[in-house]
Formats: structure tokens, sequence, C-alpha cells
């Protein structure tokens, strides 16, 4: 490859750590990537991977099978393999909004008992603002006589269902440091992948994911404050959002207005934004209105089911088209479909389901609510369809066949993946967000 090949410690095999070491070990590095998780270290020592996303388990196989990735439980035997330690562990949010550190600081504390000689540390998990001074406290603190530890903060930006071609495709690097050697041994670790980069110090590295989710999340949730809008006024919010994206400033991306974000990242990031500007006493007012505006968006949909059927849902049967927070993932964390189906069980409905990828993972959280691979079986003898994710096999559905599964041609499109005109053609009952 042409560029130096580092040994490198992952700590982690969540979404972000798996990923990272796997991607590592394709540019060349040799990497060790520990997770304590028994369970999921001895599946992929089998190469079966414990999530689903596009490319990830030929990236394993393939970089297990050449000798540059291995996976163990033990920390330290990454740690001791490394000269670069990748901090990949969950960072989940308390219920008051703020990040749980623990995963941080166990695996910061594993770093410092195992380190026997001086290791540049790097926080790729998502976490607030002044993580990397504590971990520096920390790890100093904890370190044996004449190991020195550097902390640099490189957060990633990885959409889940495309993160590993994000990760070959990325459009920044960022790194804060109060080293600039330290700053300078992470980037040319991360070189091979060609991103433009970007060097600051660590708080303003720290507060960058948090900015760049917010401001998505801020996009998102205004675009359906838009469709809100045109339903009363008549207009079609495709139209209105394919306009402002044609303005460069602006730009067409996380303007397709449905049922509000879900997922880990943008839910959990939006509430330690919020928690964050509090802590240090500023009103984040817009933050605060996009998180509300988010849940509300998914009550309106189901007030929208509802009225359709006179306010009265009691004995209908309900077909929900997809579970995962989006497509071509199987991740149900802060997914829209299990409020909508929380509401439209309380309202008296009957639900029956469809995911090509979640069924198992959701069965778990749904109980009682039959989940099918196939969508033509979870349509037959609805009442109505609900299209909640944009799988493409929901998009590309054969209408004509959904039609005579359906006991009433009725469909509730919370993602806009149908065309208006096409569906009223069909003779279907067409209800959008954001459609006249």
């Amino acid at each position: 490859m042409g560029n130096e090949s580092m040994r490198i410690g992952v700590l982690g095999a969540g979404y972000v750590g798996l990923v990272s070491g796997a991607c590592l070990a394709e540019v060349g590095h040799r990497v060790v990537c520990a997770d304590p998780d028994e369970r999921k270290i001895a599946s992929l020592l089998r190469g079966e991977m414990p999530i689903y996303e596009a490319g990830l388990e030929e990236l394993v196989r393939s970089n297990v099978e050449r000798g540059r990735l291995s996976f163990t439980t033990e920390a330290k035997d990454a740690v001791e393999a490394s000269e670069l330690l990748f901090v990949a562990v969950g960072t989940p949010a308390l219920d008051n909004g703020d990040v749980d550190m623990s995963q941080v600081r166990s695996a910061l504390v594993g770093i410092a008992e195992a380190a026997r000689e001086s290791k540049i540390v790097v926080m790729k998990s998502t976490v607030p603002v002044g993580t990397g001074t504590m971990a520096e406290t920390l790890l100093r603190s904890r370190a044996r006589p004449g190991v020195s530890f550097e902390v640099v903060s490189n957060p990633e930006f990885l959409r889940e269902g495309t993160a590993v071609h994000d990760t070959f495709h990325m459009d920044r690097i960022v790194v804060g440091a109060t080293s600039d050697a330290a700053a300078e041994r992470v980037l040319a670790a991360l070189a091979p992948f060609g991103a433009p980069a970007l060097k600051t110090n660590r708080e303003s590295a720290e507060l960058i994911k948090y900015a760049s989710n917010s401001f998505l999340a801020t996009k998102i949730s205004f675009i359906n404050e838009m469709a809100n809008v045109c339903e009363k006024v008549g207009a079609d919010i495709g139209m209105v959002a394919k306009g402002m994206g044609m303005d460069k400033r602006i730009g067409p991306s996380f303007l397709n207005a449905g049922i509000g974000y879900g997922g880990f990242c943008l839910p959990k990031d939006t509430r330690a934004q919020l928690f964050i500007a509090e802590n240090v006493d500023y009103d984040f007012k817009i933050m605060r209105a996009v998180i509300e505006v988010n849940q509300l968006q998914r009550q309106r949909f189901v007030r929208k089911v509802r009225a359709a059927f006179d306010g009265d849902l009691a004995g209908k049967t309900l077909a929900v088209m997809g579970l995962s927070f989006k497509p071509n993932t199987d991740d149900l964390r802060d997914a829209p479909s299990l409020d909508i189906i929380s509401m439209l069980l309380q309202y008296g409905a009957k639900v029956r389901a469809y995911d090509p990828v979640s069924a198992p993972k959701a069965a778990a959280l749904l109980p009682g609510v039959p989940i099918f691979d196939d969508p033509y079986e979870a349509l037959q003898g609805s009442d109505a369809m609900l299209v909640v994710t944009e799988w493409d096999q929901v998009r590309t559905i054969d209408l004509d066949r959904a039609k005579l599964a359906l006991r009433l041609p009725i469909v509730f499109d919370g993602r806009n993946v149908f065309d208006a005109d096409t569906m009223r053609e069909r003779g279907f009952r067409y209800i959008a967000v954001g459609k006249p």
C-alpha cells in the first residue's frame, strides 16, 4: 500500500468498533479487536456477524484469513499488542439525557492496568466535551511508572446500513489533540482512507460529532414541520423539499418528510447536546423543539390512521411494513415503528408486521405481534398497509398483489415512498406525509 502498517487495538466490537477494526485491517494495519462479551467474540471467531451491515461479513472474514484481524475477550491482549488504541465502546443515553460513561471508564482502566509502554489512546466513541481531559487524568492516575498516555479525539461519522462504504468514502477525518505528534500519528494511521483531515483541539473535535448529528436532526424536524403546513395549505412537501434542496447552501439530503428520525445516534446525540448546553447554563431552544417535533411526528401518523377509520381502530388489522429504524440495518433502537405499533395496539388495533432482516430481534420487543419476512403474508387480510421503513422490498412491492391481499385498499405512507397519482390510479386510498 505504500502506507506504514501499524499495530492497532480496538476496544469494543459493536457497530463502530467492528466496522472500524475491519476497515483498518483492510488498509493494511494489524488489528486486535477486544470485547468482554464472550458470546459476541465466539460468534465473530466463527465468522458470524453480531450485527447486519452491508459488506461487513466479507471484510471481517477476508482479514481474519490474512491474519490482519483477530478477536479476543481480553482487553490486555489488545493493549499489549498495539501502539494505537481505539476506544469504541458503547455510550448509551441515561434517562436525563446525559451519557453513560461506565464502559468508557472501564476500558480506560483496562488500558492503564495492562500498558507496559507508552500508548496513544484514540476516543472513537461519541462522548461529551471534556472526556479527553477526563481520560488523560484517569489513565495517568492508574499508569505504571514510566508509562505515559496521549489521548486523541477522533469521532466517527458512520451511517448504519452504509458504515463500511462510509469508512472508505468518508467526508472528513477529525482529530483533536493536545500534542501535535500524537495527532500526526493518528492521521498517519488513517491516511490510507484518503479523506480531508481537520486538526483541532480536543473540545472542538468532541463537539463536532454532536453538532453534526444535531444539525441533521434539525433538518429532519424542520422538513416534517413544513410537511404539516403543506397538508393544511394544499402544497406538496416533495416539491417544496426539491425546490429547497436545489439551493447549494441547503442541499437535498435529510429533507425527506416522514415519521421522524430514530436509531441509536440522532436521538441520543440530540439529547446529549441539550444536556451539554444545560450543564453550562445555556438554554438550547432549537434542540428542545427538534426533539419534541420528532416525537409528535409519530403521534400525528397514528392520528391519521385513526381519522381514516372514523376514530375507531378496535378490531382493525393493520400491516406495518418495516420495523428497523431505517433500511439496510436490523437496528431497532428508538425505531419509530415501536412507538407507532404501541399506540395502534393501545387503540385496539391488531398489528401484522413485516421486516426483511430485523424479525428475530423484533420478536422479543413485540410480544404477540406476528412478524413476517414476506411482505404479502403481512398484508394478507389486513385493513390497511402502513409504510414505516422505506426498505427496497417495500418500495418495489407489486401493488396489484398487495391490493389483492388487503381487505381494504388503504395505504398510509409514512415515508412518502409511492407516487400519489400512481396509487390513486391503481385504486388505492392513499394518505402520505405533507401531500395535499
